[in-house]
Parts: structure tokens; sequence; C-alpha cells
């Protein structure tokens, strides 16, 4: 995109400059000289090469200056039409070179924020496939249950309560995956802003171990906390207790009846780790790449109610808050989580 207007301006107002300066420069000259012609030609004669010159000289670093601008705005058009080949930064000095600079800058920034739109919306695109294809399977058997009852198929009424309250845990499970679908959603998109401050871990570990006492009780199971009472974490507090009751719920489905869970704490100068243990029937090594994916599930035979999102929503809060979790586990023998939170 290029425009005369400035070069057509400039020659204009140089004209009407060197038409002054040559006036200037008739009746000095003839003041000085008297009128002699002769000398006053000569006078003349040297004011039009040098303001030529001048001109000459003028109008190239002008337009030099304008042929930068000109670029800069063909490298503009480049990038609004979706030119990648345009962010190939140039590397220029003074004026025009911080023009450049900020003008790659800018191209940086607008790809930055572009890819994170289409990560988003590929994100969006993920959540709703995987909320849709989960509620399936749910929805069809409630479906059917209710078509049963309705027209009167089931007569047995010890059949109908069983039907029904299949169909409240279908119920309960769905409210559970679609909350859960929607922390998630929210954390991996930077809507939720953690509270992160200084909290006593054993409260939180006591919380967590409060949130699933129905099930270790129901399942005769040991749950043990071995953390110092006076150990703080800079964290959000609800977070990362709901973090712990997933990896608790996770330990006390797959530990079976009459076993033992721990809760442990390590402090050093560098970090602090939480432990979940259990010595329940473990993961196998080929699996334990896939456990924090999405609606993935090891043994579904175990807790065929469950959807297999509390641990992707547990790493999505504990590296949202700065911290790493990773798994141990052997196949039949034991599985620890290890969150760790570097100090």
């Amino acid at each position: 995109m290029k425009s005369n207007y400035e070069r057509k301006a400039f020659r204009l107002r140089y004209i009407l400059v060197f038409i002054v300066f040559l006036a200037v420069v008739f009746i000095w000259g003839y003041v000085v000289f008297d009128g002699d012609w002769y000398h006053m030609a000569e006078i003349l004669a040297i004011c039009i090469v040098f303001s030529l010159s001048m001109y000459g000289v003028s109008y190239y670093v002008l337009d030099k200056s304008y042929c930068e601008m000109e670029n800069i705005s063909r490298l503009m058009v480049d990038v609004v039409e979706g030119d990648n080949k345009a962010a190939e930064e140039q590397y220029k000095q003074g004026t025009i070179g911080i023009l450049y600079t900020n003008f790659y800058k800018m191209v940086s920034s607008l790809k930055e924020s572009k890819l994170k739109e289409q990560e988003e919306k590929v994100f969006l695109r993920d959540v709703i496939s995987d909320i849709s294809h989960q509620l399936k399977t749910p929805l069809a058997s409630l479906n059917v249950f209710i078509d049963l009852l309705v027209e009167d198929k089931v007569p047995d009424s010890q059949k109908q309560k069983e039907m029904l309250v299949e169909s409240k845990n279908q119920l309960l499970r769905m409210e559970w995956m679609v909350l859960s679908m929607l922390k998630l959603a929210r954390i991996e998109a930077g809507a939720i802003q953690f509270d992160k401050k200084k909290t006593n871990l054993l409260t939180i570990l006591t919380m967590a171990a409060e949130g699933v006492q129905y099930l270790t009780k129901e399942r005769n199971q040991n749950l043990t906390i071995e953390c110092g009472e006076e150990t703080e974490l800079v964290c959000d507090g609800d977070w990362l207790t709901e973090a712990v009751i997933n990896l608790l719920k996770n330990a006390s489905d797959y530990s079976g009846t009459d076993k033992r869970i721990w809760l442990e704490v390590e402090e050093n100068a560098l970090y602090i780790r939480i432990y979940v243990k259990d010595e329940g029937m473990g993961i196998p090594e080929e699996e334990l790449p896939n456990i924090f994916t999405r609606f993935y599930r090891v043994h579904q035979e175990v807790n065929p109610n469950s959807v297999g999102i509390g641990l992707a929503l547990t790493k999505s809060i504990v590296e949202g808050m700065g911290g790493s979790i990773t798994v141990r586990s052997e196949e039949g023998k034991y599985t620890w989580f290890i969150l760790t939170f570097v100090k």
C-alpha cells in the first residue's frame, strides 16, 4: 500500500521555500553587487545547484523512511489476511527499528491470542463431546426404566423398587459427572482463581478423611493420617480438600474391605509432599500413563457407576495451585498418589 501524498506535499513545500530563498538571494546580490548581473548570475547558479542537491538528498532520505513505513503497512495487511510468513522480524536501528520491534511484538501477541482462542474452542468442543457421550448411556437406561414403569410392564413391586433405585443412581451419577466436568472446564479454562494462603495441612487432611468416612466405615477400612500439627501449606484449602477426597474415594473403591489407607505428609526445606496410599488391587504398569485422562477407567467392574473423571479433576486442581501429582503402583499390592508442592 503506497501513498504519494507526503512526497507531493514535500515537493510543494520545498519549491515554495526554494522560490523564497532565490528571491532573497537575488535581492541580496542586487544590493551587494550593485546590479552586476554577471556576479548575480554566478551566485544564483551556485544557490540553484546547492538547493537541487539538498532536494535530492532530502527527498532520498524522506522517501526511504516512507518506504520503510509502507513496508510495515504491507506486513500489517499480511498479518490481518493471515499470511504467516509476515512475521519474519527485520532488525533495524533508530526510530524505524523501534517501530519494527513494536510491530513484531504486536504480531507475536496476536498470534498467541489467536492460538489461545483456538485451543479454548477445541477444549470446549471436546468437553461438550465428552459430556454428551457420557450422558447417552444413563439417559438411555432411564428412558427404558421409565417406559417400563409407565406402561405397567413390571408388575412385581420389588422389581419396580430396584428399577427406581437404579434410576436414582443413574441420576446421581449424571449430576456428579456434570458438576465435575464444569469444575474441570472452569479450571482448565482459567476461569477459577485459586485463593492460595497458608493453611494448616492437618486440618485439610482431616476434613478430607471425614468426607469419605461413610465409605471407609461401610467397608471396614482403616484410614490413618500422619501429619505434623504445625505443618502449613500455601494453597487453596477448599480445592485441595476436594482433590484429596477424590484420591481417598479412589483408594477406598479399589481397596476392598478390611484394608488400610494412609494419608502421610513429608516435609523438608524444598517441598511438602502428601501421600495417599492404599493396599488395594493396584494399577497395571501399562495403564499408568492414562489414569489422569478424562473418562479413563482401569478396573471398570469394581465401580460401574464411576465415570473416570475424579483423577483428571484432581490433577487440574493440584497443577492449578502450582503443584504436581504422580503415581506409583504395583498390581495386586498397592497404589500411591503423591502430591508435591515446592516451597
